[in-house]
């Protein structure tokens, strides 16, 4: 391993590094710092979490000098808010030790925090498209004087869409810089944006030519699944020994928040990171991750690429992602800074063929995943689950059953209005009575012998019928009493008018 005093770093930066613990340079570091320092233009392509950051932001940092003047000098781009934050931390902890200031510039945010910042004269700019573009429109933020510039993830920008915004990035920019494109992988459109905006790069690939796209030092395991056992399946995986934390990727953001309520009412300490949080929600939850607050964290592809965290032990796919780019950044969440670490991936019914084709462009070997349930033997002796271990790592709070009593008043009132319903009759009202329709209560002996009538009536032959002479309808109900008209008697004469009794 050499050191970064070795390669010829100032002691400054040195010095802030190993208070970090960070003594010894990755490969990719070996590589592209040597050249980055002279000002060479620079494509780097390794895998996510062998250290791209320090191996572009040292060069960066070192050539802008101990104390810099005010003013954009240097730009960082990346593709997503979570890594601008992580890119963000890492270039001012190096920094730490010099006059240099560093902003972060990405949407979600208010303008006001970042445009004093950028007043106050910081140096190095860390943002992400939309957001850089949007302030240098308002003439807020001046990009005229940034001589060094840095792409990182190029490969994410090119999938989001962001290609014409790089565009217009570099046309904004001094036109004599010097430009490092990193990357983990290196799709064609970017080897032509590299071709158009870089002056004779060298192409740095830190990957092992044997070792194939797969990191050496995850274990990679494929379950067929279904949907329905995904939740119990994955609360024991939590389960086994020596689990650290923990990231599970989701396709959507419905089904990320979904999962996190289930796995906290189960017990565990999960928290989440997808589009339909605030960005103060994502960045707590992200800090929280971080700090072991939380040991699980749920998250959408937005965060595929923003979590650095080296003591992740364990990522789940949750859903299969949708190609193998996007499998090898969601993966890279573990084994980090040469620590080893498990991915496990389900893959539905339904996403086999997607499965098919990842399995074929990373040459993992296993065409068809194994089928496993909850209770499969093999998925406690590949995950070293103990024996026993049931989905749940906390009691359900049991609900009391309330009693509900209406009130004695109320009871009454329910039964006089339905012995009102039931025994109220309609009769029909002398001459001499206003015209309309008015209901009486019946005495009891009077309800009681109309009810004795109607059933022996109904004991004949022939009851609930009606033939035209009898009382009851066919089902079996007294006929109302026919309405007659009739001529006023008295004084009416014939122009009186008529009434209904």
């Amino acid at each position: 391993m050499t050191t970064f005093a070795e390669l010829g770093v100032d002691q400054d930066i040195v010095d802030a590094l190993a208070a970090k613990g960070i003594v010894d340079a990755f490969p990719i570091q070996e590589q592209t710092i040597p050249l980055g320092l002279p000002g060479q233009d620079i494509i780097g392509q390794a895998k996510t979490g062998t250290g791209k950051t320090f191996g572009f932001g040292i060069p960066v940092v070192q050539r802008l000098g101990l104390t810099p003047e005010p003013g954009v000098k240097a730009l960082i781009v990346v593709p997503t808010r979570e890594l601008c934050v992580q890119v963000y931390e890492d270039i001012d902890m190096l920094t730490q030790n010099r006059a240099t200031s560093v902003v972060a510039i990405y949407g979600g945010k208010a303008y006001e925090g970042q445009i004093e910042q950028l007043k106050a004269g910081a140096q190095i700019v860390v943002g992400t498209p939309g957001r850089l573009i949007d302030l240098n429109n308002q003439r807020l933020l001046d990009l005229s004087n940034a001589t060094e510039v840095v792409l990182d993830e190029a490969d994410k920008m090119l999938d989001l869409g962001f290609l014409s915004d790089i565009e217009k990035i570099f046309q904004k920019v001094a036109q004599v810089r010097h430009t490092q494109l990193f990357s983990a992988t290196m799709p064609g459109p970017i080897v032509a944006l590299a071709r158009r905006f870089m002056t004779n790069p060298i192409h740095m690939r830190a990957n092992d030519p044997d070792e194939g796209l797969t990191q050496a030092n995850i274990r990679h395991l494929v379950y067929r699944a279904h949907s329905l056992d995904k939740d119990e399946v994955i609360a024991r995986i939590l389960q086994s020994e020596g689990r650290g934390k923990a990231v599970i990727f989701t396709r959507t953001k419905r089904a990320a928040q979904k999962l996190v309520d289930e796995l906290s009412d189960r017990g565990f300490n999960a928290g989440a990171v997808h589009g339909d949080m605030s960005q103060e929600s994502r960045e707590r939850s992200m800090a929280a991750f971080k700090a072991g607050k939380k040991d699980v964290l749920i998250a959408t592809d937005v965060a595929a690429r923003g979590i650095d965290v080296n003591d992740v032990t364990h990522v789940i796919n949750h859903t299969i992602p949708e190609d193998e780019k996007t499998y090898l950044h969601r993966v890279g969440r573990t084994g980090r800074a040469g620590n080893t670490g498990i991915a496990v991936t389900f893959v539905d019914w339904d996403d086999l063929h997607k499965w098919a084709l990842i399995n074929r462009a990373l040459d993992f070997g296993q065409p068809e995943p194994i089928e496993t349930y909850s209770s499969s033997p093999h998925l406690y002796t590949d995950l070293d689950i103990p024996a026993g271990t049931k989905g749940r790592i906390a009691t359900a709070p049991k609900t009391a059953t309330v009693r509900t009593q209406r009130p004695a008043h109320a009871a009454d009132v329910a039964a006089e209005g339905s012995e009102a319903g039931t025994t109220r009759r309609r009769r029909r009202r002398g001459a001499q009575e206003p015209v309309g329709t008015s209901f009486a209560e019946p005495s009891d002996a009077a309800s009681s012998s109309a009810e004795a009538n109607t059933t022996a009536e109904r004991s004949a032959d022939g009851a609930g019928t009606h033939d035209g002479a009898g009382k009851e309808h066919h089902d079996g109900k007294p006929a109302p009493a026919r309405r007659r008209r009739r001529r006023r008697g008295g004084s009416g004469g014939a122009g009186a008018p008529v009434t209904a009794g």
